[in-house]
C-alpha cells in the first residue's frame, strides 16, 4: 500500500528549482510618505511597467539612523505591501535587512531572500543622480535559452534592467537615470539617456549599439565614460556603437 500512495504522490506533483525574473526595490529610506511621493513620481509616466510582477524589497542600503543622528523608524511591512501594491507589484519576499526587519517582515507575511551575488565592480555615479531617499528599482531577468533578453517599455529614472547572462535589447528609451546592464552586448533601439553597462562581469567583446547615443554613462567591462566628457558630433544623438580598444573605450558613428 506505501508504495502505491508513493506513486500516486510522485505523479501528482514535484518540487524543482525554478529560474523566475525578479524585481527588487532597494530602499533607501523608512519613511513610507517620502517612499510614497517618490514611488508616485517615478512611475507616474508608467503605471503599468510591473503588471502583478513578483517583487523582493531590498533593505541593504537602508539607513540605520535619520539625519538627525536617530535610530531609523522600523518599517511597517504591511503598510509598505499595500503601498508596493498599489503599483502593480506583488511582494514576496525581503532580503538585506537586519533580525529585526526580518522578525518583522515575517509577521506580515513575507519570506526572507538571501542577497544575490553582485556583477563586477560598478562605476562610480555621474552627478544628478536622483535624490538619496528615491527607491532604486532593479529588474533581475535571468537570460532566456537563446540568450537575449527583450525589454519593449521605456526605462524611466531608477529604474535598471540586468540581463544575468546573456544580451540585452530595447526597444524603447531609456531615461536619464535609468541603467541597463548585461553580462553580454547592450542593444538600444531608441534613445539611449540613460546608463549602458555591457559586459559585466569582464567581458572585453561585449559592445554597446543605439540608435540614437544620448549617453549618461557607458561602461564595458568595467572601463567607463560619462557624460561630463560629451560625445563629438559624429556620433551626439546618432546610431553609434562602443566597444573596447585594448583598456580604452572607442565609440564608432554605425
Amino acid at each position: 500500500m506505501a508504495d502505491v500512495s508513493a506513486a500516486r504522490t510522485k505523479a501528482v506533483f514535484e518540487f524543482k528549482s525554478a529560474t523566475l525574473p525578479l524585481i527588487a526595490v532597494i530602499l533607501k529610506t523608512s519613511d513610507l510618505d517620502v517612499l510614497a511621493e517618490a514611488l508616485d513620481a517615478q512611475l507616474a509616466d508608467s503605471p503599468d511597467f510591473f503588471e502583478q510582477e513578483p517583487v523582493v524589497i531590498d533593505l541593504s542600503q537602508l539607513p540605520e539612523q535619520d539625519e538627525d543622528g536617530e535610530a531609523a523608524a522600523q518599517l511597517d511591512f504591511a503598510a509598505l505591501r499595500s503601498l508596493l501594491a498599489r503599483h502593480q507589484t506583488q511582494p514576496i519576499a525581503v532580503r538585506g535587512g537586519n533580525a529585526a526587519h526580518n522578525a518583522a517582515a515575517r509577521a506580515a507575511g513575507l519570506s526572507l531572500a538571501a542577497m544575490p551575488s553582485a556583477p563586477a565592480p560598478r562605476p562610480p555615479a555621474p552627478p544628478a543622480e536622483a535624490p538619496a531617499e528615491a527607491p532604486q528599482i532593479v529588474r533581475e531577468v535571468p537570460v532566456p535559452a537563446n540568450g537575449t533578453l527583450l525589454i519593449d517599455k521605456p526605462l524611466r529614472s531608477g529604474q535598471q534592467v540586468y540581463a544575468r547572462g546573456g544580451d540585452v535589447v530595447v526597444t524603447a528609451v531609456v531615461s536619464f537615470g535609468a541603467e541597463v546592464i548585461a553580462d553580454g552586448n547592450v542593444h538600444v533601439y531608441a534613445p539611449l539617456r540613460g546608463k549602458a553597462i555591457a559586459g559585466a562581469r569582464g567581458n572585453t567583446e561585449a559592445r554597446i549599439f543605439s540608435t540614437c547615443m544620448e549617453a549618461q554613462l557607458v561602461a564595458i567591462a568595467g572601463i567607463y565614460r560619462t557624460n561630463e566628457v560629451p560625445l563629438p558630433d559624429p556620433v551626439l544623438g546618432k546610431s553609434a556603437q562602443v566597444r573596447l580598444d585594448g583598456k580604452k573605450l572607442v565609440i564608432d558613428a554605425i
